[in-house]
């Protein structure tokens, strides 16, 4: 009887959520971003519910294996100097690199409207993956100049990131489908990302979930959990 009670009352605080998000979200923009060599359609499923929530979403396209974290930033900024072109609030929500990119863009131009910011997966604190393969040739052609910048030793991207001013919402994923990576990653990890690397100095709220670095996106507790982030500023728990 006692596990039917906290069924039944997790299930409507989550409609309740839900109602919410969708009553007072009222078009505010949220722009979406994926992490390194991905693409807008990987976001797709976050983005379509963030949509359904009453959000104005940008999911937005650009060259993460080309250019390093700055000149990718400046390049977001190309892209959504014209799209936000409407005097409303401005969230933002990323999956992996794609919160190391916020960060960077957030630290240099600051939208007007700067509403929530939630990450998904974020490598914050760097990726032990990327300090092993970071001098092998064939990773560094295939994930760029940004993929040399995801080791754990950040004191020299501090100046790029900058100090979070900025409500952040932190998601870390606590599952992995890759042992073999995750056999390199001290404590628990998504199988790409330690949970103690996404977690960031000045972080407003953390929570862990069962996901998957690759499967964030089309998680479904991914998805409510940023959607109830950017409504207020914390993140849902019984």
């Amino acid at each position: 009887m006692r596990l039917v009670l906290i069924l039944f009352l997790f299930v409507l605080f989550t409609l309740i959520g839900i109602s919410t998000i969708s009553e007072k979200a009222r078009g505010d923009y949220v722009v979406v971003l994926h992490g390194i060599a991905r693409d807008s359609d990987y976001m797709r499923p976050l983005a379509q519910y963030l949509e359904g929530q009453g959000y104005d979403t940008i999911n937005l396209d650009y060259p993460s294996t080309e250019f390093g974290l700055e000149e990718l930033a400046r390049f977001m900024n190309g892209e959504l100097s014209d799209r936000l072109s409407q005097d409303k609030p401005v969230h933002f929500a990323s999956h992996s690199m794609g919160g190391l990119l916020i960060r960077a863009y957030l630290n240099k131009y600051r939208p007007k409207n700067l509403g929530r910011v939630v990450q998904l997966a974020p490598p914050n604190n760097g990726s032990e993956i990327a300090d092993l393969l970071k001098d092998n040739y064939f990773y560094q052609q295939y994930y760029g100049p940004a993929g040399e910048q995801l080791i754990t030793e950040q004191a020299e991207l501090n100046k790029i990131f900058g100090e979070v001013y900025y409500p952040l919402g932190i998601i870390a994923g606590n599952r992995t489908i890759d042992p073999l990576s995750s056999a390199l990653i001290p404590d628990t990890d998504d199988g790409k990302v330690s949970i103690d690397s996404t977690k960031l100095k000045g972080m407003s709220d953390h929570i862990e979930i069962e996901a998957t670095h690759t499967f964030f996106p089309s998680n479904k507790q991914a998805q409510f959990q940023s959607g109830y982030f950017l409504q207020n500023g914390a993140f849902f728990r019984e």
